[in-house]
């Protein structure tokens, strides 16, 4: 193959591979616009919200949505509500590991009510957690991937804003 062929499927190699991010992308909503309020319920139990952590207030405040802690008495859950696709939606089992848990192989899990979610067991200091989360769109659409999710949000198969639930049980983060 000549230096000219082989530089032309270079360079068009390179535009194919970026092509979903030429798509002009839709506006995100001006912070806290169109933002319905956090749950005050979760799986039947009320929520009580908690203060966020210097490290997730900080997150948050680049975050292209927002971001809330709760419990429920057993159980710690962070709502995460996006308003438009982002790479900076990071999984659970990410967060965790950066924190210094030890992680067991993520699973998939049906709820008893029938819903999916990305579930793994988290471990410090002989503590274990059982952490699963999933992400929600209006329209019943759930993702146990968050990076099915981003590519779904990013080509447009799917619009938000979307809800990313992440419930950990067996103790306090």
């Amino acid at each position: 193959m000549s230096q000219r062929a082989w530089a032309a499927f270079l360079l068009s190699s390179a535009l194919l591979a970026t092509a979903p991010l030429w798509r002009t992308s839709r506006a995100a909503e001006p912070q806290g616009a169109g933002f319905p309020g956090w749950p005050t319920t979760f799986e039947g139990q009320p929520l009580r919200e908690l203060p966020l952590s210097e490290r997730e207030q900080r997150f948050g405040a680049g975050f292209p949505g927002r971001i809330a802690r709760f419990t429920d008495g057993r159980r710690e859950l962070i709502f995460r509500w996006i308003q438009a696709p982002t790479r900076q939606l990071h999984s659970a089992e990410d967060c965790f590991r950066g924190l210094g848990y030890t992680l067991t192989p993520a699973t998939l899990w049906r709820h008893p009510e029938g819903t999916s979610w990305h579930r793994f067991t988290a471990l410090r200091d002989g503590s274990p957690l059982v952490v699963r989360e999933a992400i929600l769109d209006g329209a019943s659409r759930r993702w146990t991937d968050v990076s099915a999710w981003y590519w779904s949000a990013l080509l447009e198969d799917t619009e938000g804003p979307w809800w990313a639930i992440t419930v950990a049980e067996g103790g306090i983060w």
